[in-house]
């Protein structure tokens, strides 16, 4: 096969007066009608949705009447499309929500890390307590398959088999969403045990397009509308997607994904981006996302400053000195 060119450096992470690492990737900008408007790199590239697809599957919640069944709004459709930091009131979120299915976290299969929220890990060891399922990043997406079975009536004990009925329910709402066939979306599983779905990178950015663009009175123009009035539920305190979406708020969803991707929804003008870092560097997603929001003139003076921090973070050595910069170098095209 012939050699393809390698995608074009997204990011410089420099070292004094030089570039001593850099991070490749792609990306790809698209409205709700399906048109690619700014691209870079190869828009075709099949990418693992991680957890990109968590809006797409918290969609399913209220297109199977679930939500109205249990009376579930704005908070809890929010953290079912979050994901999470472990924070102490997504914790008690979380429980009121099982509570209201009936259920407790042992029905959780998400499995146990510490919380991303590095003051509330460090709460748990100084008071002697052990993470739980519900310190998960993915316990609001898990909750929100749980409450389905329930609403349903499926069983609960293997609901992440990918063959289960709630996998079947939300591959189909993921499918219709990101304008892709269903049965050639390829099924892998992801770190928290669920299933988990590829697909070409245009295909995410079209469903955040779908979501941006989306009617108020539809299921997901009623979902874009709680994940907006909830930020702290989409992250925590401390990252850029709550930080971002709290300093334009009502204009955009930040939503990132392992292992270097990343989707937007713009409001105005109802565009949807995707980007995945080649390598799944996480510390390329920040500058990537401040960046592309500066060349899609969506940033206003309040919100660069609100996200400077993120835009070009320094490197920093052992004894705290500045080193280096972490540096966008990109420009997007048309």
């Amino acid at each position: 096969m012939p050699n393809q060119m390698p995608p074009p450096v997204l990011i410089e992470v420099t070292r004094g007066p030089r570039v001593e690492s850099s991070h490749r990737g792609h990306i790809a900008v698209m409205d709700a009608a399906g048109n690619l408007v700014h691209h870079l790199g190869d828009a075709e590239a099949w990418v693992c949705m991680r957890s990109l697809a968590k809006p797409f599957q918290a969609l399913a919640v209220l297109t199977s009447g679930a939500a109205a069944a249990f009376g579930f709004g704005a908070e809890e459709l929010a953290l079912f499309s979050g994901s999470l930091s472990g924070q102490d009131f997504q914790v008690e979120l979380a429980t009121k929500i099982l509570a209201r299915i009936g259920l407790t976290a042992e029905a959780l299969q998400c499995g146990v890390h510490p919380p991303l929220h590095r003051p509330t890990a460090q709460a748990l060891v100084q008071a002697g307590v052990k993470p739980t399922p519900l310190h998960n990043t993915c316990t609001g997406k898990h909750a929100a398959m749980l409450a389905l079975c329930v609403h349903h009536g499926w069983p609960l004990a293997d609901y992440l088999n990918p063959a289960h009925p709630v996998q079947d329910l939300i591959l189909g709402t993921v499918a219709r969403m990101v304008g892709f066939p269903k049965g050639q979306i390829q099924v892998a599983i992801d770190g928290c045990g669920a299933p988990v779905f590829y697909v070409p990178l245009k295909n995410i950015a079209l469903g955040y397009a779908r979501l941006a663009g989306s009617q108020p009175e539809s299921p997901a123009g009623i979902l874009l509308a709680a994940i907006l009035a909830h930020p702290r539920h989409i992250a925590g305190d401390g990252r850029l997607e709550t930080t971002v979406m709290e300093a334009l708020p009502g204009k955009i969803f930040a939503k990132s994904g392992a292992e270097g991707g990343y989707g937007l929804s713009l409001t105005e003008g109802g565009l949807g981006v995707a980007f995945k870092i080649d390598d799944g560097s996480q510390r390329a997603l920040n500058p990537t996302v401040v960046a592309i929001l500066e060349q899609l003139g969506v940033l206003t003076p309040a919100a660069a400053e609100a996200l400077a921090a993120f835009r070009e973070p320094p490197i920093l050595n052992h004894r705290q000195e500045e080193v280096g910069r972490i540096r966008p170098a990109f420009a997007l095209q048309a």
